[in-house]
């Protein structure tokens, strides 16, 4: 492992240092909620922001569970949004959604893509819909990303300010069995630190893959491309895919490819390669699998930051994956809350996740769940300007 990561002692004792210094500083953080419109079919949704008293402010909407904006201090301490997205719900529920391009949503039950549409529970064979032909992506037509979720609590305590979504999927819901309760907790903490921890149990056999899609510019949401931002990604590995996006099966070394971001690389110097994966996916849409034991205590599994701004983000996570994807199929279609319009490469989503088709492939991590077990993951965003 490089320098740039370090070890896991020294990171824990950084974390720690900044933590006490945040308490020294005696930050406030706060939260509140308002309503935020109503869906096309008439269900109310509100919008609750969380600071976190260092000029960090998160704000969550609660159809889709969706990271609304993200606004934090540049290297002069200019406060920018760095999260792509709307500033009313129809550019939620209406306009993006017609893309299926997953702004800032929670993803599930299955994020990413299933072969075909088909994963195997237990030996029987189910089926969800075909969302990105010929596989499904994403969790069917109408995913978590669809759903308004039921905001269970919200306050404030010594780490910061938190919010707690729950929503309670039915069996048979876009073809999953059993019923499965999610919570998922963001709390924006004293550490400036965006945090997102998954918890879900499920009252028979299936399967569950939870992410987060929100599209990253540390240079501000609107202000163009993020191929001058400097990546470094934890892995070792990637999972090759077909041209439909589907593993294959193996896991291969990055080495010698444009996936290789062991060490710091700016995004754009290899974005345009000729290498097939680049090719099918039309720039970075690949899952690297994170070094280090997953379902643990949250490991470093990439590193961004950009030059312009002197912002950095490091994405934490206890999931075994990590897919980077460089907003590819943006195409200017969609104008966000700055007024201008996103194009591809305009931002980078960070999914940390199980790795994609994971039920179709047993020798990837599984991916099921079963009555009695938990699913317990958390994936956490820390944002500097040092």
């Amino acid at each position: 492992m490089s320098r740039f990561f370090g070890s896991r002692n020294a990171l824990l004792a950084t974390v720690a240092v900044f933590s006490v210094g945040a308490g020294v500083a005696q930050a406030h953080p706060t939260v509140a909620n308002q309503p935020w419109g109503s869906t096309p079919d008439g269900k109310p949704v509100r919008i609750v922001t969380l600071k976190n008293g260092l000029g960090t402010t998160a704000r969550i909407i609660t159809y889709g569970g969706i990271i609304q904006s993200v606004e934090t201090p540049d290297r002069e301490g200019h406060v920018q949004d760095v999260v792509l997205g709307f500033d009313n719900l129809k550019g939620y529920t209406v306009d993006s959604a017609k893309g299926g391009l997953f702004f800032g949503a929670i993803i599930g039950r299955y994020a990413n893509r299933l072969a075909g549409g088909d994963f195997p529970v237990e030996g029987k064979i189910y089926h969800t819909d075909v969302t990105a032909p010929p596989n499904a992506l994403h969790g069917g037509k109408k995913g978590f990303d669809k759903n308004v979720w039921t905001i269970e609590k919200t306050g404030t305590n010594a780490s910061g300010a938190y919010l707690t979504l729950k929503l309670v999927s039915p069996d048979g819901d876009q073809g999953f069995p059993g019923k499965l309760t999610t919570h998922v907790t963001y709390t924006l903490g004293t550490d400036n630190a965006l945090s997102l921890h998954y918890v879900a149990t499920t009252d028979a056999p299936t399967v569950l893959n939870l992410t987060n899609h929100s599209y990253w510019n540390l240079n501000g949401e609107g202000s163009g491309s993020i191929e001058p931002e400097v990546l470094q990604i934890n892995a070792d590995g990637f999972t090759p895919t077909d041209a439909t996006s589907i593993p294959t099966g193996q896991i291969a070394p990055v080495a010698g490819t444009p996936l290789d971001f062991s060490k710091p690389t700016v995004i754009g110097d290899r974005l345009r390669s000729d290498n097939p994966q680049m090719m099918y996916a039309r720039g970075y849409d690949m899952n690297w699998v994170v070094n280090g034991p997953y379902g643990q205590a949250p490991r470093l599994a990439a590193k961004v930051y950009d030059p312009r701004s002197g912002r950095s983000m490091e994405i934490l996570t206890n999931q075994p994956g990590l897919q980077v994807y460089t907003s590819n199929s943006l195409d200017g279609g969609y104008a966000g809350v700055s007024g201008h319009a996103y194009r591809q490469g305009d931002a980078v989503a960070f999914e940390a996740e199980h790795y994609p088709d994971s039920p179709n492939h047993p020798s990837f991590p599984t991916t099921e769940l079963k009555p009695g077990q938990t699913f317990d993951y958390t994936t956490t965003f820390r944002f500097s300007n040092k």
